[in-house]
């Protein structure tokens, strides 16, 4: 066990110093939860560190799960598929790739482990298809007396339904099955067009394809639509279906990396700058059609630094919501390097899910660390997502309590009455859970760990 300081991708939190431990296997994760309460300590999971929010932070023990992060089974016929928690998503979607399979839907970055993604609720996009939970059938929890706990929808259930975004409030997940499809290609129709007819079709266009998401340029009247259609995978073997290696380096890494970085950080230092260097990178965008294999069309690398919140909304309520966060844009004088992301999710049935009970639409903003314009620009998108009933991203920004959640999710108090049962002293609690969940019942609060 080792002593140091921890801090997110995004460098925006912290903790020090706090103990760290690397179990390997299930009975060793288990006997260190087990011996963390014994002690009267908080632990908490932690994956690769991508959500902006202070979730992963511990008060005392940080459980890191880079050696509990192998391949424990793989059922080509079924096509469920059962990996360790700190698996990253990049090698399982490498895993069912080579075995023929994928996931059904992803979001668009793949350096997070696994079950960091299902906890926080990570989702693609696609009017029919859910996040990355609904693709859950199994979990293996471990609980707040090291005990375990396999749940399923036939076993467990109601913990089941719960866990598959629990914030790792109810425990640490060990294993998860998750329930993958035969492999198949996509073919991406990239568009950029005027801001006014994306926002007029964005609806038909969501409802018209497989996997729809479209990109504001703010400082502009630009928007960019990604179109992914489903295809047998022979369609990616084609020769010239998917892009060269120089164009995809061009596009991907020079363009969508490269230069957004070099905005962000010239902004930093001249903040002038950063509007027209915004317009400039957004003229350089241009459209393209390709087809690849699924996972590589679904997520794109990020290598520059940035801090986000994004809100789900009723789907109906997604386009009126954009066209006032424009408005707001263009009325201010904040300076806005990044585009806005706007995708959409089918309705499901997991208690915290930010899909629960609802067709989804999601508003995506992001600003460079430290902005002196990000409390004003999140706080105008938190406040016209409250007006439509919005839920925040569990692993990105927000101002919210336990008192707001309450009345956002039908089922949040099933879900704190669960919490409670299952650890009602708060061993999996911190302060950041303290304030979207509120306390355990028996919580005594530690001295230890401090957020950043």
């Amino acid at each position: 066990m080792a002593t140091q300081t921890w801090r997110n991708w995004a460098g925006n939190q912290q903790a020090h110093p706090v103990e760290v431990v690397h179990p390997s296997g299930t009975d060793e994760l288990a006997a260190t939860v087990a011996a963390a309460a014994a002690r009267g300590q908080g632990i908490r999971p932690v994956g690769s560190g991508h959500s902006f929010t202070a979730i992963a932070t511990p008060r005392d023990v940080q459980l890191c799960l880079d050696r509990h992060a192998g391949l424990v089974a793989l059922d080509v016929a079924s096509g469920l598929v059962t990996v360790q928690a700190g698996m990253p998503l990049w090698r399982l979607n490498r895993l069912l790739e080579h075995a023929g399979l994928a996931l059904t839907n992803l979001g668009d970055i793949e350096a997070q482990t696994v079950v960091g993604a299902i906890s926080t609720g990570t989702h693609g996009t696609g009017a029919g298809f859910g996040g990355l939970a609904t693709q859950v059938v199994g979990l293996e929890l471990v609980l707040a007396d090291g005990s375990t706990l396999t749940c399923s929808a036939t076993e467990h259930t109601e913990v089941f339904r719960a866990a598959r975004v629990g914030l790792g409030a109810l425990g640490v997940v060990s294993t998860v099955t998750l329930q993958a499809v035969p492999a198949f290609a996509l073919r991406a129709v990239e568009e950029v067009g005027p801001l006014e007819g994306v926002l007029e079709r964005f609806d038909e266009l969501a409802d018209g394809t497989d996997h729809v998401e479209a990109y504001w340029f703010p400082h502009t009247r630009r928007a960019q639509t990604k179109r992914n259609t489903r295809l047998p995978i022979e369609a990616a073997q084609v020769a010239g279906a998917p892009l060269p290696p120089w164009r995809a380096w061009v596009e991907d890494d020079l363009l969508a990396n490269r230069a957004y970085g070099r905005v962000l950080a010239a902004g930093r230092r001249v903040p002038a700058m950063v509007r027209p260097a915004a317009r400039v990178v957004a003229a350089a965008v241009s459209g393209r059609t390709y087809t690849d294999v699924s996972h590589r069309v679904f997520t794109a690398e990020r290598r520059f630094r940035f801090e986000e919140m994004e809100y789900a909304v009723p789907r109906e309520a997604l386009v009126p919501l954009l066209r006032e966060l424009v408005a707001a844009v263009e009325r201010s004088d904040w300076r806005v390097a990044v585009p806005v992301e706007v995708r959409v999710a089918a309705a499901d049935d997991i208690p915290l899910s930010t899909a629960n009970a609802r067709d989804t639409g999601y508003v995506a903003v992001h600003t460079t660390p430290g902005s002196p314009d990000q409390a004003a620009y999140f706080a105008t998108l938190e406040r016209l997502a409250a007006a439509v009933g919005g839920r925040p991203h569990w692993g990105k920004l927000h101002g919210l309590t336990a008192r707001d959640l309450h009345g956002r999710y039908p089922r949040f108090g099933d879900f704190l009455a669960l919490r409670d049962r299952l650890d009602p002293t708060g061993v999996f609690a911190n302060d950041h859970l303290d304030r979207v969940l509120g306390p355990a019942p028996g919580a005594a609060r530690s001295a230890h760990g401090t957020l950043g």
